[in-house]
């Protein structure tokens, strides 16, 4: 973990530093995650919380304990699940060891997930480009209550409430008043941490939504009142964070008669970020439609792939891409051209980006250019649109993109 993790751009890296600056020894215990899926069946779920307790177990006595968790996590049988890590882990080591968590900001945050912790910080930025700097404000907050500086407290409130993704991005209204409205809350005196989660709407469960929580040196009462501060300033603009986006056709029209490129076209529902599959064919169906040329489309088609690698680079190929997951995303697009490369899809994005993490591996990789100038990407592996790096060999900057949602860009109504 120390090898994998102290230089990331993720929460883990921040915590890692953190500790070190804080002159505390970083213990590892143990680290995972996947590609948002579907709900986790209840044998990987007791594998993995059985195998994070074991850890915690051999490693006792500890002073403290550092979570990095995502916070909409859902499993057959347990629908909190992060919830239910937390109950176990504080079953495991008492009342008394201080246990600070780090949240996704589309977490989903129940009662169970801030009562079980000690204190808890979420990101504040989407695209997430902050989490190691979460990271290590939780290792300092974790610092001050081992040296008995401060005693934390919290206190959630969770109006009724949902955001659509369309408007979650924190670099512009309506979302950026929500983290100017943290910024003011953490001046308050007493106050060691605020944080707003935007939710995770696709998740069906009771705690699904937006939530608001501070985190107080002792008070609980001052907790709470930061807690209903920033809820009810959020709830005053709700109508703001209701999703208004054109249909498919409308955007690849607006994106043909657009001046300015790049441009991003993203179909925000088939989020790889949010457990959709990556092989949306809609937008790519539309631009075949209305002749719109030299378009750079990434979809997720192990199948094509497959035909690709026995055809060979420089071969002319005839395929029916995309689609193939299920029958909610579109159906499958014919294309015909010529494979221009193929490679193993691992690369590395060196650059604070989404998700924090460095090493990527979308799998064995094809690339087609088509007779209308189209440049098809087709990964093995799913892969949500976090760096340029997954497509730096495929295009050039004056294309068109279409590809699965990136949050990355998601606020940005589809210009970058």
């Amino acid at each position: 973990m120390l090898v994998r993790w102290r230089h990331a751009h993720h929460e883990l890296g921040g915590i890692l530093r953190g500790l070190t600056a804080e002159k505390l020894e970083g213990v590892p215990l143990m680290a995972t995650f996947a590609v948002p899926s579907g709900t986790i069946s209840a044998a990987a779920f007791e594998t993995i919380a059985g195998s994070l307790l074991d850890s915690i177990r051999k490693a006792l006595p500890l002073d403290g304990l550092m979570l990095a968790l995502h916070g909409a996590t859902v499993s057959e049988v347990y629908r909190d699940a992060d919830g239910e890590v937390l109950r176990r882990v504080r079953d495991l080591v008492g009342p008394d060891i201080p246990v600070v968590t780090t949240l996704d900001l589309h977490a989903n945050v129940s009662d169970a997930m801030i009562g079980h912790a000690t204190a808890t910080v979420a990101y504040r930025s989407n695209p997430h480009l902050d989490q190691e700097l979460r990271g290590a404000e939780a290792a300092a907050l974790m610092a001050l209550t081992l040296r008995g500086a401060v005693k934390p407290v919290q206190a959630i409130e969770r109006p009724p409430m949902l955001m659509h993704i369309s408007r979650q991005f924190t670099g512009e209204s309506p979302a950026r008043e929500l983290y100017e409205d943290v910024a003011a809350v953490m001046e308050w005196p007493g106050i060691l941490s605020a944080s707003a989660a935007m939710g995770f709407p696709y998740a069906d469960v009771e705690e699904m939504g937006a939530s608001f929580w501070a985190v107080a040196d002792g008070d609980d009462a001052l907790a709470r009142r930061a807690a209903q501060w920033l809820a009810a300033r959020a709830w005053m603009r709700r109508m703001q964070f209701v999703g208004q986006l054109p249909s498919p056709a409308d955007a690849v029209r607006m994106g043909a008669e657009a001046t300015e490129t790049p441009l991003v076209l993203m179909d925000v529902g088939d989020n790889v970020g949010a457990g959709s599959p990556g092989d949306s064919t809609i937008l790519f169906d539309e631009v075949l439609r209305q002749g719109v040329r030299n378009a750079l489309v990434i979809l997720y088609d192990p199948v094509a792939v497959a035909h690709c690698v026995a055809a060979g680079p420089g071969a002319t190929v005839r395929l029916a891409v995309g689609a193939k997951t299920d029958a909610r995303h579109g159906t499958p697009v014919v294309i015909a051209g010529t494979v221009r490369t193929l490679s193993d899809g691992k690369f590395v994005e060196t650059q604070i980006r989404h998700g924090g993490w460095g090493a990527m591996d979308q799998g064995t990789t094809a690339v087609v250019e088509t007779a209308e100038e189209h440049t098809v990407v087709l990964t093995s592996k799913r892969m949500a649109p976090m760096s340029l790096e997954q497509v730096i060999e495929s295009g050039d900057s004056s294309r068109t993109e279409t590809h699965s949602d990136c949050e990355r860009c998601s606020g940005s109504q589809g210009r970058v």
